[in-house]
């Protein structure tokens, strides 16, 4: 008897390109679609929020003749979000998952949040693009 081929669901995406503005509420809506019933929609938000301020006001400079590419992934286990500015990128040293450890601290905060919301983060070789992963739940 012949065996039946079980193809998995398709992986499908959707690229987004935008001025970059922080008039985002409409594109996290959008962006945030797939996940609309999520039990964490709330750290999802706050996450992708963080992100993509970050790559507006300190990947792009606050230049609204630069642009944000954006890459939302569905798969059958998770939902990935690409964003990528036109900046130098963040070195690695500056990278980190860790509280800042001074209260007074200019930064760091943002880095702390994305990687508390979602289940994996991770930076492209140059620092531009940032890749954010939450597992689809059943």
């Amino acid at each position: 008897m012949p065996r039946r081929l079980i193809t998995p669901p398709p992986v499908r995406w959707t690229d987004f390109i935008i001025p970059s503005t922080l008039q985002l509420g409409p594109l996290l809506e959008l962006l945030l679609e797939p996940m609309a019933k999520s039990a964490n929609l709330a750290d999802l938000h706050l996450g992708l929020q963080e992100a993509l301020v970050n790559a507006v006001r300190h990947g792009n400079g606050n230049d609204p003749n630069k642009c944000l590419r954006i890459r939302r992934i569905l798969s059958p286990r998770w939902i990935i979000w690409q964003i990528q500015d036109e900046g130098l990128g963040v070195p690695l040293d500056r990278r980190c998952a860790d509280l800042p450890a001074s209260p007074e601290a200019c930064c760091g905060r943002g880095f702390f949040l994305i990687h508390h919301c979602f289940d994996d983060v991770r930076w492209s070789g140059r620092g531009n693009r940032l890749q954010l992963a939450c597992q689809r739940r059943r």
